[in-house]
């Protein structure tokens, strides 16, 4: 981002700023390294979000206009408007806020690029007023300064509580599920290793005539044991041979597995409660009822209605400032994909229904023609 020079002293440039990150950063990146879960499921939230295109009612500015839709760099390797707004929606998702630039070209009669920032060396504080956010941006590595030129920059929070500057993340609440569902399993990893890397204990017993050297005998028992073992764990078979009373066990094969199905599904149902994705779009088959998974649908439809919502607004600001850079002054909208599939599927059944009355009633014959 481009930044201004220091207006003040450097206690001013922080007086009042907030880490759009949250203390929490990078917590909620090893969270979604950790558990597939979370991570499977904020991907599935950005790519369920759906495609939009952008109309205007000028036709003879419409074509331009999708070109730069489709066209637009987006850092330093993507292209598309919609790139863009899918790593923002990541970000505001994972981090509660995300925040872009507008690049203009050399001239600034044009936008060159879309780049979305770090949150690592960016600062949010309230401005003048508490209806405005002024951002800041790392300068020569050390203090924060205000953005040269906000009109170009995109910042989006994620349901702020009243009277805060910054959003609140998705993954807020789960900092404790997830920290007990990776004790649970590490906790498996442990005794998986204990029970199923079998340990053994072998013991001899001299005998009750005490004519026996226990010492040297145990010495060459440990020895071909010991000789055996390393040559299972090649492939190769070989016996072990012992004389007397040698007793072999094998340790911990008492014990058994902990059942961890039932504590493991309470900690994915707090996760999957909070993300709001139906659990068998995760692979977890837990409802079995068609009538419970339609409405899980129906959930999940109106929870990415409520994400379009809020990234509408930055695309129609983006737009707005390719319409004003090129002398435009047509009203955008965005136009999103259809995501409700359960309308499209009774549409279809609702089509099916009539061609088979339409059937009965003689309308057409069995080659699907008209009589």
């Amino acid at each position: 981002m481009q930044t201004a020079v220091k207006p003040g002293g450097w206690t001013d440039a922080w007086q009042g700023f907030v880490n759009p990150a949250g203390a929490d950063y990078e917590l909620y990146g090893a969270m979604r390294q950790a558990v597939p879960v979370i991570d499977a499921a904020l991907d599935k939230i950005v790519r369920l979000t759906g495609n939009f295109t952008v109309a205007c009612r000028d036709c003879a500015v419409q074509a331009d206009l999708e070109g730069f839709v489709q066209g637009v760099k987006v850092g330093a390797g993507g292209f598309g408007l919609r790139q863009f707004i899918a790593v923002y929606l990541d970000s505001l998702l994972t981090y509660g806020n995300a925040v872009g630039e507008i690049v203009l070209d050399s001239e600034g009669r044009d936008i060159a690029a879309l780049y979305n920032a770090g949150l690592r060396d960016v600062r949010i504080r309230q401005g003048k007023t508490p209806l405005d956010a002024e951002i800041l941006v790392r300068a020569d590595g050390f203090e924060f300064v205000p953005v040269r030129y906000p009109e170009l920059v995109l910042f989006t929070p994620l349901s702020p509580r009243a009277g805060q500057v910054t959003g609140e993340p998705l993954l807020r609440s789960l900092p404790a599920v997830t920290n007990v569902l990776m004790k649970i399993y590490s906790s498996i990893s442990t005794n998986f290793e204990r029970i199923a890397n079998l340990r053994y204990a072998v013991t001899y017993k001299p005998g009750s005539g005490g004519t026996d050297n226990a010492k040297d005998i145990a010495a060459v028992i440990a020895k071909e044991w010991s000789g055996a073992m390393a040559a299972s764990a090649s492939g190769t078979v070989k016996d072990f041979v012992a004389v007397g009373d040698v007793d072999i066990k094998v340790i911990g094969a008492d014990n058994q597995m902990i059942d961890t199905e039932i504590p493991v599904r309470q900690m994915l149902e707090q996760i999957v409660a909070k993300l709001g994705i139906p659990p068998f779009m995760l692979g977890l088959h837990w409802s079995s009822t068609e009538r419970m998974s339609t409405q899980q649908a129906d959930i999940l439809t109106s929870e990415l209605e409520s994400y379009r919502r809020v990234l509408e607004s930055v695309i129609v600001r983006i737009c707005d400032m390719w319409m004003r850079l090129r002398g435009h002054n047509c009203a955008v909208e965005v136009v999103w994909d259809d995501i409700n599939l359960q309308d499209e599927l009774e549409a279809a059944k609702a089509r099916l229904i009539a061609a088979q009355a339409l059937k009965l009633e003689g309308g057409i014959n069995d080659e699907g023609t008209g009589y």
